[in-house]
């Protein structure tokens, strides 16, 4: 295509209201243009760029034998009621009535609908399994839309799904699909990692992500370089590291002496520690909260977080609870409280097993110093801190690092969890009814854009990777009404077209240093130059965008570079 007939609406300043790397690049380059928070317009190169990606998904999913298909983004009510999702989901659901009155919303994910299609046309094991999948628009009233196309409302995605007759066929599914996102994302050119994941509102018992590095992800993941160990922190396990020695970190067997401090208007682990002295990691951390069964501690180092969704798994729903129930409770404000001298229920954190420690003295204005778990309070064991990195591997003790992510794909093992309220159920070889087992998988197609943009740039702009560049080749003409340099350009067009590359040629009436500012912008992964000076020597420049080498090259030896370049030699 000629420059001179695309959209591509390029900005010389950097715009104020964006922030990640990706998304100013691709206002910049002329990309994408913002219609209100949260939605965007794809231009042409974007659009080019995402039915690359598109393209590849596609050739990956049917390749392990999923079958595409197209589902409504409009649902009734009456399915995400039968699930449970109706009430579950809050504000990032958009709810809208039909001319009916009837309750509807808009597709922010489709395991309802597809299930409901399982339920009408599967009928017998003869039937399964089956793997289904679509690339749609989804939407999601996102409270804080940020980061351009990295978090929208209403966004592209791949969503597949498997049927199986049991946990046998799910876990081939399962990694049928993990091994096809690896092919995506390598094809696609990202760096990544598969880390173990909460799964969430999907639900199901095992998830995992995929998780592209960068430093505008707004997810982070801890990982072990030792062994491989990866994970989100809103699940990953780690060792925290022993407890700085404060002068009470006693090992001896028994009661250990014990000893009330004032403390007076110092509540927060901080404001103590700075009036002690200690380290933050000699503190009990004590948290009152109300669950299912009542009031009850929550117990983390001082220098650790509460990771409220492993204890959420542990104890069920669970709330904070206000200045006044605390003091009902314990008969002592916050800023106090400890884990001795009472019979409230416990859980504690599995740091806090060794060693002494200072805490609330259940008593207002002081702390006690001295405190040993397992002689001075009882409490039951797990994993519920934040895991951050220098914390030990819980696999095998070395050191984890923390590292920014943005999430691109995402797999769950749903098991029953749809089929059953939705009564998708098929019979088995004896005739006895069964209910299918289920996974879920899904894919950003725009994230894995940004993602490629964040990955790959430079003070120029985009450096996008080979396979889902919005174009293979641009040739830059540098004085556009030269007959001589326009024919030597139509020629290399030609015949790079007719070896099936895609061709961006600038051949606009435009100084040399705007095309190659605007080319470099763009990012397409190689360009031709033309121009009097080398061509007058029979030669064109061959440039790569990415290590910006430029060689002088006959322009009849032009297809051969670029062949070898994508590998089609």
């Amino acid at each position: 295509m000629k420059f001179s007939q695309l959209f591509i609406p390029t900005l010389r300043e950097t715009p104020a209201e964006a922030e990640a790397i990706s998304h100013i690049l691709m206002l910049r380059a002329g990309y994408v243009r913002q219609l209100a928070a949260g939605l965007y317009i794809y231009l042409p190169l974007a659009w080019r760029a995402m039915k690359r990606i598109n393209a590849i998904i596609k050739e990956e999913m049917d390749a392990i034998g999923a079958q595409e298909i197209s589902m409504p983004g409009l649902h009734p009510a009456e399915i995400w009621e039968k699930t449970g999702r109706w009430g579950e989901i809050g504000d990032e659901m958009f709810r809208l009535k039909d001319r009916g009155g009837r309750d509807m919303c808009l597709g922010m994910t489709h395991e309802e609908i597809i299930t409901w299609l399982a339920s009408m046309e599967i009928r017998s094991y003869r039937d399964l399994p089956q793997m289904w999948y679509q690339i749609q628009t989804k939407f999601r009233d996102e409270a804080r839309p940020k980061s351009g196309i990295l978090r929208t409302r209403e966004f592209i995605m791949k969503d597949s799904y498997s049927f199986d007759r049991d946990e046998k066929g799910l876990e081939e599914s399962y990694q049928k699909h993990a091994e096809a996102y690896h092919r995506i994302f390598q094809r696609c050119g990202l760096a990544f990692y598969q880390v173990e994941s909460d799964p969430g509102m999907m639900g199901g018992a095992t998830a995992h992500e995929f998780m592209a590095p960068s430093p505008a992800g707004e997810d982070t993941i801890v990982i072990c370089d030792k062994c491989g160990y990866a994970a989100n922190v809103e699940l990953a396990l780690s060792i925290p590291v022993g407890a700085t020695p404060c002068g009470c970190t006693g090992q001896a067997q028994g009661p250990a002496p014990t000893e009330d401090i004032a403390t007076p208007d110092k509540r927060t682990v901080a404001e103590v520690s700075a009036f002690l002295e200690a380290d933050p990691s000699c503190f009990i951390k004590s948290l009152v909260l109300i669950g299912p069964e009542g009031p009850f501690l929550a117990l983390v180092r001082g220098d650790q977080e509460l990771h409220e969704k492993k204890l959420q798994r542990i104890i069920g729903a669970f709330r904070a609870a206000q200045k006044d129930e605390v003091k009902e409770i314990l008969g002592v404000g916050a800023g106090f409280i400890g884990p001795h001298n009472h019979k409230l229920k416990k859980i504690a954190d599995i740091s806090l097993k060794g060693g002494a420690y200072i805490s609330g003295a259940n008593k207002e204005g002081f702390h006690t110093r001295g405190i040993k778990p397992g002689s001075h309070f009882v409490a039951e064991w797990h994993d519920i801190h934040v895991a951050k990195g220098g914390d030990g591997c819980s696999q095998c003790g070395a050191a984890l690092r923390e590292e920014n992510v943005i999430e691109i794909g995402n797999i769950f093992k749903l098991g029953t969890k749809y089929s059953q309220p939705l009564r998708a159920v098929y019979l088995d070889e004896n005739g006895e009814e069964k209910t299918i087992v289920m996974g879920s998988y899904g894919i950003g197609p725009a994230r894995i854009a940004a993602a490629a943009v964040e990955q790959n740039n430079d003070s120029d702009g985009i450096i996008w990777p080979l396979s889902i560049a919005p174009f293979d080749v641009e040739i830059v003409v540098l004085s556009g009404d030269d007959k001589e340099l326009a024919d030597t350009a139509g020629r290399i067009y030609r015949e790079l077209q007719d070896e099936k590359f895609e061709v961006l040629m600038d051949d606009r009436d435009e100084r040399p240093g705007v095309k190659f500012k605007d080319a470099d912008l763009l990012g397409v992964p190689c360009q031709i130059i033309i121009g009097k000076k080398a061509l007058k020597e029979g030669l064109v420049e061959f440039k790569i965008r990415k290590t910006k080498e430029t060689v002088r090259i006959a322009p009849s030896d032009t297809v051969a570079r670029i062949k070898e370049l994508y590998g089609r030699v």
